[in-house]
């Protein structure tokens, strides 16, 4: 896991592509993992680093730190004002619509519910001779989701209240899905990708838009269905 790879850096802010299942801080819901982005990062660069945002342990891609206090600020300002956009990738199960906007508020940890809003874009959708249950073949989508607003597993609940969930998903997913991707090909991840961030810089007044490559096995599956969409 170790180096990060670095997708931007200058003397105020620098974005990693963040893998598969690493944490971006210590958490005491996990307490049994050892590396975390912020130390790895921290030690790579030999500087002290900011958390702008955050991404769940088992989503990979962008994710962007500050340098200094007052970047931080900003730009912690700027994800609370929504004037930032992100962009999701996700394999799902199923034909998913081609456009849709899913307004489902969705609850705390602690029981306050709280307004959640994502649109989804499908991008290619593809059947594969893989039988489950009652069914001969698999049927798959390729999705861009952009959140509207920055809830905890946001997509991931979202797409599972619409019937869809994401492949590898747990505990939001379908459990039979991943239990036939895990017996098939031997697959745990989730296939669920930060793809891109648009921010403002806080200093340069530039609009910035980062993006990030998937993992191997995210590439692995979109090949394997077939999928020609996206510039890989």
């Amino acid at each position: 896991m170790y180096p990060l790879e670095i997708i931007y850096q200058d003397e105020y802010l620098v974005a990693i592509n963040k893998p598969h299942d690493l944490l971006v801080h210590q958490s005491p819901i996990a307490r049994n993992a050892e590396e975390f982005a912020i130390q790895l990062l921290r030690d790579q660069i030999n500087q002290k680093v900011y958390p702008v945002h955050r991404l769940d342990r088992k989503t990979s891609g962008v994710l962007l730190f500050a340098l200094d206090k007052e970047t931080n600020r900003n730009l912690v300002e700027q994800f609370t004002n929504k004037s930032t956009e992100k962009k999701y990738w996700a394999i799902v199960r199923g034909f998913c619509a081609d456009e849709l906007t899913i307004d489902y508020a969705l609850h705390r940890d602690d029981g306050v519910l709280q307004d959640a809003v994502t649109k989804i874009k499908t991008l290619e959708k593809a059947e594969i001779d893989l039988p489950h249950g009652k069914h001969q073949t698999s049927r798959y989508s390729l999705i861009e989701a952009t959140p509207l607003t920055g809830r905890i597993h946001q997509i991931r609940k979202h797409m599972a209240h619409i019937l869809y969930p994401i492949i590898g998903d747990r505990p939001h997913g379908c459990n039979k899905q991943n239990k036939l991707w895990l017996d098939k090909f031997g697959m745990k991840t989730m296939l669920l990708h930060a793809h891109s961030l648009t921010f403002q810089h806080p200093h340069t007044q530039q609009s910035i838009t980062l993006t990030a490559q998937p993992s191997q096995v995210f590439l692995d599956v979109y090949k394997m269905l077939g999928f020609k969409t996206l510039d890989l």
